[in-house]
């Protein structure tokens, strides 16, 4: 039911005086009014105005049961009647922990075995960060306690995820970042590839990590990590030829490969993670959004036998979180999963609606100049505009065109983010063809009036 328009500025009144919004500049979001959303099902979103919004960023890369998933709401309540809290401090632990990293055991690939609970991707990193390095002063090793990144990466805002990722305006704030983080360029070729094909270009980003090992010393670097689709920094999907590669360089030089699933986890690509659609075996893989399909907050690190074996070894871990492995988080989660087993997600991004959005959006760019590239895998992608398809002309940030994009996108009733100079989606996997179909009319809508008002022909 619509709510009165009266509480919408009574909400915004509240909301710019008592909270405090990530990523965004408080002042200007104070002056517009934020959104206030009410309500939600299946692939929209509702708003305080009355307004029904298609989403297709999954709230925020996560909802991929879609909203409104009854079983969800019964599993939480039932558990939070039977026990809504205990901690896994104390040599406890529950039911729904334990079952839940049985179930994850059965869907990860390869020999990752054991499951370290958190409360969010950030976590979940810091987590990787710690246990990596605990990995190798078990082994001996302490010196081995670099990391590298990539530019572009991100893996969380905690201050150790900040300095993990490549995202050089979260570097900036308070200069936030800590030492023994390193980075190398994103495997993006339609930015850097010149005149290399994608797979030239693929084994040439691949080859940054092998000279950064080399400046640096492979003993003093403990791992390397990546998103298998680099999300946050505008949908950036390596050529085939770049995973296998640096999996080979890991594997060459003794250093872990970390594969944040943070994003691409639970069926995203068309497969359970992202690490198998580009045919790689982690040996750490954090993941958290649509493990629970943002229904409840949860995360979790999975390791290897060969990790756990050698932690195994190092005595008592001095690390962890409250609600680590929450019962209620964990009991939703492995609900949530069961959902994308019965439901064939995984399976129906692979075969069906993520080839369908990839043909609507090869259409799209082919109606649209100012998208010059059309990049992702599966149910994510990402919109590159741009002044000249010729000659790969980028906007500059000066121009906004993504944030005037997004901003008349969202008017027509459809949620769209602006990345750089970049428009990208990742929709929940249940979305529908004629829901692609609505996107796309309503994206081409917003190019369109975008186009013109920067004067794109």
């Amino acid at each position: 039911m619509a709510i009165a328009q009266s509480n919408t500025a009574q909400w915004q009144a509240l909301d710019a005086s008592h909270h405090i919004h990530p990523f965004c500049d408080p002042k200007t979001l104070a002056e517009r009014g934020t959104r206030v959303i009410t309500s939600a099902d299946g692939c929209y979103v509702h708003d305080s105005d009355g307004n029904r919004i298609l989403d297709g960023m999954a709230g925020l890369w996560c909802v991929n049961v879609g909203y409104g998933r009854q079983e969800l709401v019964d599993t939480a309540t039932r558990q939070m009647s039977e026990l809504p809290f205990y901690n896994s401090f104390f040599q406890s632990s529950t039911p729904s922990q334990i079952e839940l990293a049985q179930k994850l055991s059965e869907i990860t690939p390869g020999d990752l075995n054991h499951f370290f609970f958190a409360n969010s991707g950030s976590e979940a990193n810091d987590t990787v960060i710690r246990m990596a390095r605990h990995y190798w002063h078990v082994r001996g090793k302490p010196e081995k306690y670099k990391f590298i990144g990539r530019n572009l990466g991100y893996h969380g805002s905690t201050l150790a995820a900040t300095s993990l990722g490549g995202m050089k305006h979260m570097h900036d704030m308070g200069s936030s970042t800590l030492p023994g983080f390193e980075h190398i360029m994103e495997p993006h070729w339609y930015a850097h590839g010149g005149n290399l094909t994608p797979e030239e270009f693929g084994l040439r980003a691949a080859q940054a990590l092998e000279e950064k090992i080399l400046e640096i010393g492979a003993d003093n670097i403990a791992a390397f990590i990546g998103e298998p689709v680099q999300g946050a920094g505008g949908v950036i999907d390596p050529p085939s030829t770049y995973w296998p590669e640096v999996q080979k360089i890991c594997r060459k030089h003794d250093i872990l490969l970390v594969s944040d699933e943070v994003i691409c986890g639970f069926g995203r690509l068309g497969e359970w993670f992202g690490c198998q659609y580009y045919g790689v075996q982690p040996d750490i893989m954090p993941m958290a959004k649509g493990m629970s399909s943002g229904y409840l907050p949860i995360s979790a690190v999975a390791f290897s036998d060969a990790i756990f074996e050698t932690i195994n070894e190092g005595g008592p871990i001095p690390h962890g979180y409250t609600y680590s492995g929450h019962p209620v988080a964990c009991a939703v989660a492995h609900a949530n999963i069961e959902i994308i087993e019965r439901e064939g997600l995984v399976e129906r991004v692979r075969d069906d609606v993520g080839p369908y959005l990839r043909e609507r959006l090869k259409e799209l760019s082919e109606q649209h100049s100012i998208i010059g590239e059309v990049r992702g895998a599966g149910l994510i992608a990402g919109l590159q505009l741009v002044k000249s398809r010729e000659t790969r002309e980028p906007f500059t940030a000066e121009d906004n065109a993504a944030n005037i994009c997004r901003d008349i996108c969202l008017d027509k009733g459809l949620i769209m983010r602006a990345v750089g100079q970049a428009m990208v989606i990742c929709p929940p996997l249940t979305i529908t063809h004629a829901e692609i179909d609505e996107i796309i009319e309503k994206a081409s809508a917003g190019l369109t009036e975008t186009a013109r008002k920067l004067g794109v022909a």
